[in-house]
C-alpha cells in the first residue's frame, strides 16, 4: 500500500506535547480530516490540529510532554493513499507522478519522473534521463503534460 506524506514534525510546541508541523498538503484541514495517521510508520490518533496557517501544530495520542514531542522531530506524518479523497479532473497527488515514463512530443522515450519538488512557484518534475543524468522542469502545460499515464514534455526544457 502506498503512503502519502502530509506533514513532517518540526519540533515541540509548548510543554504539553504539541508538535510544530511542516505541512505538505493544502492546509491544516487536509491533515485534520484524518482521525488516525501514521507517525514514523505507526498508527496514532490525531487529537487536534491547530496553530496558525504559518505555524500549524498538532496533538498526537501518546505524546504528553515536550520531551516526547521533541523526540519526534523530523518524523513524517503519513496516511495510506486510499484514505485520501478522490481527485477532481486535472488534479494529482505527487506520489502518483513518481515513476511515470516521460516522452518527447514525437513519442521518443526520454526517462522517468524521479521526484516532484515545489519551492513556492509551482511543481517541478525531476526527470531521470536515459543514461542517469537528472533534470528539473516545470510541470506546466506545453512544457510537461500528464497524458494517459505518462508525461509528454518539451525536451528544450531539459538542462
Amino acid at each position: 500500500m502506498t503512503r502519502i506524506t502530509l506533514a513532517a514534525i518540526a519540533g515541540a510546541h509548548g510543554v504539553r506535547g504539541e508538535v510544530r508541523l511542516k505541512l505538505f498538503a493544502d492546509g491544516a484541514e487536509a491533515l485534520s480530516a484524518h482521525d488516525v495517521v501514521l507517525v514514523d510508520g505507526a498508527p496514532r490518533r490525531l487529537l487536534h490540529v491547530g496553530g496558525t496557517a504559518k505555524s500549524p501544530t498538532a496533538r498526537l495520542e501518546g505524546v504528553a510532554d515536550r520531551l516526547a514531542a521533541e523526540s519526534l522531530r523530523g518524523t513524517l506524518i503519513e496516511v495510506e493513499r486510499d484514505a485520501l479523497p478522490p481527485l477532481e479532473e486535472g488534479e494529482y497527488y505527487h506520489s502518483d507522478l513518481l515513476g511515470l515514463p516521460c516522452f518527447d512530443q514525437d513519442g521518443g522515450a526520454v526517462g522517468s519522473v524521479s521526484a516532484v519538488e515545489n519551492f513556492g512557484a509551482g511543481d517541478l518534475l525531476e526527470i531521470e534521463l536515459e543514461g542517469g543524468r537528472k533534470s528539473l522542469i516545470p510541470f506546466k502545460p506545453g512544457i510537461a503534460d500528464l497524458q494517459d499515464g505518462r508525461i509528454v514534455l518539451d525536451p528544450a526544457f531539459l538542462a
